[in-house]
């Protein structure tokens, strides 16, 4: 596929995988990106999951009408990108890998052998003259592995953006790049927002027309939208005043709290209002919906004295992608000594910028005509915020 006149794609098209990484739903399926830049040095930017080698390999044969690549870049050495390398190497024998010293090492360790004389450590402001195109090299450290770098082509203006900026899905499509995107972010490289800050400044000193990341589709008109997106999610900025209702229910007594407090928040002229139970829903999406908005009710029955198990395991999921700046509500019940408001809070305890509401919804058995005034309080709060 032709994107530019020196730059083709050369990546493939995951449909038959049910979880990307053992853990993230993805029902559209998944591509893994590799590009061509066909010039006086023809470079492969990336390869591709190792299940694909050979489909690969034969597109890259086809493209280039016998003639041979000089190098392949290989910014990220995460398997899903770079378990094809290794079958590249023997079938160019030629070209040499360009990659950061550490992601040598890393290929070293993955495939048990060493390309002596065939590779090409390269660091932050280092360049590459391949023709008229001279690719840049910008160190990303920590989006999302240590060893990765990102290009960019000063011919096209292009930044081919390693992970960064991919989405889960099709190459191409109608859909719509932000709920997977911020999907993707959240997930699997949301934990590390001040990288991406670093990364982001750096990327800035460019000017930058098309973004080429190794998931998903090629961003070309929307730029900068998904740049100032990537500002808001590496700062945990939310995008936009919002209710995300997280519940999870035994007998059904919790999901009706639940759904009068969604009822209250609109009657309170509340807009942006999302609910979800928890044991029902993909997991990675509701992590992504509570990042976006602003404001997060968190509503569990009390269980072995603590949190309904999957609550706990979307609690946990928070914290360990540094959940921040947001205000947080709860509600608890129980038919005895509800106690799960305060087992949620402690496990928030230590997120950076989180306010808690100091009216918690607390109900015995079923919610009752006091506890539904209890919820037009808290919704009218939260509204207030």
């Amino acid at each position: 596929m032709v994107i530019t006149k020196d730059l083709e794609y050369v990546g493939v098209e995951d449909t038959e995988i049910d979880l990307f990484e053992g853990q993230y739903p993805v029902p559209r399926g998944i591509t893994y990106n590799s590009y061509i830049i066909k010039d006086k040095e023809i470079t492969v930017m990336d390869g591709v999951d190792g299940r694909f080698a050979d489909v690969w390999l034969n597109g890259i044969i086809q493209m280039l009408h016998g003639k041979s690549p000089s190098y392949i870049v290989v910014q990220h050495m995460e398997p899903d990108h770079s378990a094809s390398v290794e079958m590249f190497m023997h079938n160019f024998p030629e070209a040499k890998l360009v990659a950061t010293t550490q992601a040598i090492k890393m290929a070293e360790n993955l495939f048990h052998e060493k390309f002596t004389g065939r590779t090409v450590a390269v660091k932050d402001g280092d360049k590459l003259v391949i023709g008229r195109h001279t690719l840049h090299f910008i160190s990303a450290p920590m989006v999302h592995w240590p060893e990765v770098i990102m290009t960019y082509d000063d011919y096209d203006n292009t930044l081919f953006s390693a992970d960064a900026f991919g989405k889960f899905g099709p190459f191409m499509g109608d859909e719509v790049w932000t709920n997977e995107a911020r999907r993707y972010y959240y997930g699997i490289v949301g934990k590390f927002g001040i990288p991406v800050q670093a990364l982001l400044k750096k990327v800035t000193r460019y000017p930058v027309a098309m973004i080429c990341p190794l998931h998903g589709p090629v961003i070309q008109e929307t730029v900068d939208y998904c740049v100032d997106l990537y500002k808001k999610w590496s700062t945990y900025t939310p995008e936009r005043d919002g209710v995300t209702i997280v519940y999870a229910s035994v007998y059904g007594n919790m999901k009706e709290a639940a759904e009068e407090l969604a009822r209250q928040l609109d009657r309170k002229g509340q807009r942006n209002v999302v609910i979800y139970d928890i044991a029902r829903t993909d997991q990675t999406m509701v992590l992504a919906e509570a990042f976006r908005f602003s404001k997060l009710v968190l509503c569990s029955p009390t269980i072995n004295a603590g949190v309904f198990p999957a609550m706990k395991t979307f609690i946990t999921a928070l914290t360990d992608h540094n959940f921040q700046n947001r205000f947080v509500a709860f509600m608890e019940c129980g038919m005895w000594s509800p106690c799960s408001g305060k087992c949620m809070a402690d496990l928030l305890r230590g997120c950076k910028g989180v306010k808690f509401d100091d009216t918690r919804i607390r109900f015995f058995g079923r919610p009752d005509e006091a506890t539904y005034e209890t919820i037009a309080a808290l919704a009218a709060e939260i509204a207030s915020k």
